[in-house]
């Protein structure tokens, strides 16, 4: 018998340390070679890490949620051979882990605590204590059915004989706790604490960094989207096999028609070495909602790509991004951010910035109002107007004070309005 360390490898891309975020093996599980031990979230990606031996578990580094260095140790795994204390080290840059020798003199890593478990493992029952546990209430399944709809917890009914709980001491308990048999307006949910791990930890923390170190002023403006609904509707109804198109790639090839003019809202901000870089492609970061939280992954260079070519890549994009596919490459290196809620987008938004960005932003819903219109006829105005129902949207658009003036976000924004209101422009070159 013989144990083998095996520690966290190198990751690479100058990665340092990385977030426990799934457990595959506890202590006492038997692992193959090759088996699946731990997922690892880094800033860039979530991996998963395989034993490099069989053999039984006998320590793991951590909690999930728990954040270690690169070599700290991982697993301890007890194995058949002959290797004693064998310790699997970082990578050598061919993706194996690479065996050395445990040396006693060695200086020790500072590492996230290894919790041993026992050596002979015996069967653990899942409840740490069961004794723990209130007597289980007698109740047929109907009565229980009943309770859990009203939200009763049965143990704090009492039962009117024989300790079984039936309908009638339900409808006591409803009569003495709301009054001549009222039942409450709702019932409260029980209350449970839920770590902040994993990517909704890095979303707390990029939303956190980014309120603390920029200075935030949003600007929001009403775009009548008529015209610009019924361009989408005919290029729907002609576009044959391409994907329908939404609101989105329109919206996007205005912002990317609208940049180029405005290079100080296509820019990234190194506020440490205070250096502020306006790029010339626009790589648009693409706010997506997924199980685990929100994503940006991004749409490179989105000027360059037309109408279907966007609706493609907007579809491609957030099905890899809420399935966990997407690469490392789809979801860095942003240049601007677009984010929307569809049809709960509301009034206006005030969105947060993708740091190290200097601007994000925000179509919200869709209203239809009555408005002054001018009156004309085959295009020519007459000089009057008329109340007509139009479709309006409000575009907001949050900034970073440091770098960009509230004159440039509204001119920018004026001039976003123009091609959105005229939009045959979305056509031209």
């Amino acid at each position: 018998m013989g144990t083998f360390t095996f520690r966290l490898p190198d990751i690479g891309e100058g990665i340092a340390e990385a977030e426990i975020v799934a457990w595959h093996v506890k202590v006492g599980d038997i692992v193959a070679e090759d088996g699946r031990v731990a997922d690892l979230m880094t800033d860039k990606a979530t991996v998963e890490m395989e034993s490099p031996v069989s053999g039984r578990i006998i320590a793991v580094a951590g909690d999930v949620g728990d954040v270690i260095a690169i070599g700290s140790p991982l697993v301890v795994i007890e194995t058949e051979g002959d290797e004693a204390d064998a310790v699997s080290g970082p990578s050598t840059g061919s993706g194996q882990a690479e065996l050395v020798a445990d040396v006693p003199d060695e200086k020790p890593v500072e590492t996230a605590p290894i919790v041993p478990g026992p050596v002979s493992v015996a069967v653990r029952s899942e409840d740490p204590n069961p004794f723990d546990r209130p007597a289980k209430v007698l109740a047929s399944p109907a009565v229980r059915a009943r309770a859990d709809a009203l939200g009763i917890d049965l143990a704090e009914v009492k039962p009117s004989e024989a300790g079984r709980v039936r309908h009638a001491d339900l409808d006591a308990f409803l009569a003495y706790n709301a009054g001549g048999g009222f039942r409450p307006a709702g019932t409260a949910r029980k209350d449970e604490t839920v770590k902040v791990i994993g990517l909704r930890r890095r979303i707390a923390e990029n939303m956190a960094a980014a309120k603390r170190h920029i200075p935030h002023f949003t600007y929001v403006e009403e775009c009548d989207v008529t015209a610009l609904e019924v361009m989408r509707a005919q290029l729907n109804e002609a576009r044959g096999p391409k994907p329908k198109l939404t609101m989105l790639p329109l919206l996007i090839t205005a912002i990317c028609k609208t940049l180029p003019d405005y290079p100080m809202l296509n820019a990234r901000y190194d506020d440490e070495a205070g250096v502020v870089t306006r790029h010339g492609a626009v790589h648009l970061g693409m706010a997506t909602q997924t199980p685990g939280g929100l994503m940006v992954p991004v749409i490179r260079d989105a000027q360059d790509r037309n109408l279907w070519q966007l609706a493609n890549e907007i579809v491609r994009l957030a099905e890899a991004a809420r399935s966990g596919t997407a690469v490392s490459a789809e979801l860095s290196g942003s240049t601007i951010t677009i984010t929307s809620l569809g049809a709960l987008g509301g009034v206006a938004t005030t969105p947060v910035i993708n740091r190290p960005e200097v601007a994000i932003i925000g179509p919200n819903r869709i209203v239809e109002r009555p408005m002054f219109v001018p009156d004309g006829q085959d295009g020519i105005w007459t000089g009057g107007e008329r109340i007509a129902k139009r479709k309006l949207m409000n575009i907001s658009i949050s900034c970073d004070h440091r770098v960009v003036d509230g004159w440039d976000a509204a001119s920018f924004v004026q001039a976003l309005k123009q091609m959105i209101e005229t939009p045959v422009l979305l056509l031209t070159d």
